[in-house]
């Protein structure tokens, strides 16, 4: 579902990996996967099972989301092709949940997932700027983030603080 900007913008993989398949961590290489399973009862092994009895077996990272508000700002900029650029960025990335702009900044919210929250910020902090060719931003400054996770985002919301934008979805003027 999650798609990867580094491998769609730049040509290159992207810097992680499926774990749940051969090769994923880059440990080893990756096997061929072999033919289909035959019968119905048949299953393909997704990931080899460690023979190594020195190394316990590990338990896959997981990913978690990641709610991240991005404030941009610069030099004054037509308002018809900054909106035209924050949807094209909307449709570009996943979980895009809203945009409100004015001439010289805009705020951007959406949900990121990540391991951890450095990487979240990490990618949040190349969002712009791997998006500006594509979606033809302006060449504006990040100014602000916030990244808190799913569960401080929804105790914000459930306490009265850090309601959600009136216009959910979308981009919208200020």
């Amino acid at each position: 579902m999650e798609r990867r900007r580094e491998a769609a913008l730049t040509g290159r993989t992207a810097g992680r990996r499926l774990t749940s398949i051969d090769g994923g961590r880059g440990d080893a290489p990756a096997e061929p996967a072999g033919p289909p399973p035959q019968g119905p009862g048949e299953a393909r092994r997704v990931r080899p099972q460690r023979t190594d009895s020195a190394q316990p077996p590990t338990v896959p990272e997981q990913a978690r989301l990641w709610h991240v508000v991005l404030s941009v700002a610069g030099q004054v900029t037509p308002l018809t092709s900054l909106r035209a650029s924050l949807e094209r960025l909307a449709h570009d990335h996943s979980f895009f949940l809203t945009a409100r702009y004015a001439a010289d900044h805009a705020e951007i919210r959406y949900w990121e997932q990540a391991r951890d929250l450095h990487d979240a910020a990490a990618i949040a902090l190349r969002l712009w700027g791997e998006h500006k060719v594509t979606a033809n931003l302006p060449p504006w400054e990040i100014v602000g983030l916030e990244v808190v996770d799913r569960a401080t985002y929804h105790k914000r919301v459930a306490e009265g603080f850090g309601n959600p934008t009136p216009h959910l979805g979308g981009v919208h003027p200020y």
